[in-house]
């Protein structure tokens, strides 16, 4: 597993970009639990954010796609709204320990 980030950097019902050796990623927390994905939508394969670090729609509750607004569940990374729908963000296993959190990527 490699080093992501301190785990303090990742406020809940918030989300961030990374680029872990070149391949670009986003991690979200909601309700204390960490979800990390590929930062590319299905649809059209484009990364999802609208400015750096924004990948959450207004109310925090999905994961939204800038360029043509599909949502995804936080949780599982499936599309439920959108051209995408019933498609996935790909979902990378993370664990988070005393020293941050980790991913398999």
């Amino acid at each position: 597993m490699k080093f992501l980030c301190a785990s303090d950097t990742l406020a809940d019902n918030s989300s961030r970009g990374f680029d872990l050796d070149g391949s670009p990623l986003l991690a979200v927390r909601r309700a204390g639990q960490v979800y990390v994905y590929r930062n590319r939508c299905p649809h059209r394969g484009i990364a999802l954010e609208w400015q750096p670090d924004q990948f959450l729609d207004p109310s925090a509750s999905l994961i939204q796609c800038a360029t043509h607004g599909a949502l995804f569940l936080i949780e599982n990374g499936e599309c439920v709204a959108g051209p995408c729908a019933g498609q996935s963000l790909t979902a990378l296993p993370c664990r988070e320990d005393a020293e941050g959190i980790w991913v398999r990527a």
